[in-house]
């Protein structure tokens, strides 16, 4: 019997260990700023999808729900924090639909099977970045105004390099995917 709670409790050290260190990861990502056309990138979507892919629905929502509590309290995990503000006040600004897509990504992310073709893994990671997308943009438009060019702000200088990520996501997808046999 010892032994039986023994294993579960390293297999819970494992998981706790494991979403701690994916919300690190998100949290660096958000502050990575790679030269691109027309805006610079953050690898925060590209980490969010690699998540699910890696470790599953299930964990990659805890370690992004994780990231998302980090921020809402405080610590200076999200893409501008801490020069545009920290905590809440950050969090219900213009990127708040984005961030809530994290969530609804992770979980898709997580949760389809990508053992299939290439094109169904790129479809389904395009369905999976577009989720974020939506909601960003319905936030946005409900922060800035619906009479503003919410697509070509929110989405549209975004889309080349959501585009990028997606193709290196869908070529490594298969491998990184075996990742989920060791959680």
């Amino acid at each position: 019997m010892e032994i039986v709670k023994s294993i579960n409790n390293q297999k819970i050290i494992k998981k706790i260990s494991i979403i701690v260190i994916g919300s690190i990861i998100l949290a660096i990502s958000a502050k990575i700023k790679i030269p691109f056309y027309p805006v610079p990138m953050t690898m925060q979507t590209f980490v969010v999808l690699f998540l699910g892919v890696s470790l599953g629905y299930k964990i990659a929502l805890t370690t992004v729900g994780l990231y998302l509590i980090e921020g809402i309290l405080g610590l200076p995990v999200f893409s501008n924090s801490p020069e545009k503000g920290v905590g809440l006040v950050y969090f219900t600004g213009p990127t708040m639909g984005y961030l809530i897509g994290f969530l609804f990504a992770a979980f898709l992310s997580g949760y389809f099977d990508f053992k299939k073709n290439i094109f169904l893994i790129f479809s389904k990671l395009i369905l999976s970045v577009s989720v974020i997308y939506l909601l960003g943009i319905i936030w946005l438009g409900t922060i800035i105004g619906w009479d503003k060019p919410i697509f070509e702000l929110g989405a549209k200088p975004f889309l080349l390099a959501e585009l990028f990520k997606i193709l290196i996501l869908t070529l490594i997808a298969k491998k990184i995917i075996l990742f989920r046999n060791f959680i």
